[in-house]
């Protein structure tokens, strides 16, 4: 891995803080509400220790840009998660993740974090034994629908009165 380049790594109960920080910014970035941080990150710290939620942070790399392009430093800490939820299959006997939550800081989108983020998940889930990933965005997050359909994600839509709501799926290699 080159010097700077963006990784991944499991959060641990010690990360809960950060976590919480994380997805309050997220939530605050769409105007959605949020608990408060304290009570945040006590919730995320008992997910962690609960074997169905899984969250991979990214550090490092921060403002390092991608191949071609050096960005600005970035905030200090963890500056991106990946958020996935496992659940036992019904039609086979495997698991399936569901990935509830990927956010990247907005001062280094637009350089691949969120892509590391989103291959790290998925194959943390893979490596877990889970064979589908599944998740879900609107139509007003054009990056995210851009990402997940580059990666290979098949895109169901359905229509609200305001907002298209996509859902989407992707098979994962057998373990």
């Amino acid at each position: 891995m080159r010097p700077g380049a963006a990784r991944t790594r499991v959060a641990g109960p010690g990360d809960a803080a950060d976590v919480a920080r994380l997805l309050r910014a997220f939530n605050a970035e769409y105007d959605d509400p949020a608990p408060a941080q304290d009570w945040l990150a006590d919730r995320v710290r008992a997910l962690l220790g609960d074997d169905t939620a899984v969250v991979l942070l990214e550090v490092d790399g921060a403002g390092a840009g991608d191949a071609h392009e050096p960005g600005p430093p970035g905030p200090p800490g963890p500056h991106g998660l990946a958020l996935l939820r496992l659940r036992p299959s019904l039609w086979e006997d495997a698991d399936e993740a569901y990935l509830a939550e990927l956010y990247v800081v907005p001062s280094l989108r637009g350089r691949g974090h969120g892509r590391v983020l989103l291959r790290a998940a998925m194959a943390h889930a893979h490596e877990r034994g889970a064979t589908y990933l599944d998740l879900t965005t609107t139509s007003a997050d054009e990056a995210a629908v851009a990402l997940y359909e580059s990666v290979g994600f098949d895109r169901h839509e359905r229509r609200g009165p305001d907002v298209t709501s996509y859902y989407f799926e992707i098979d994962l290699p057998a373990p």
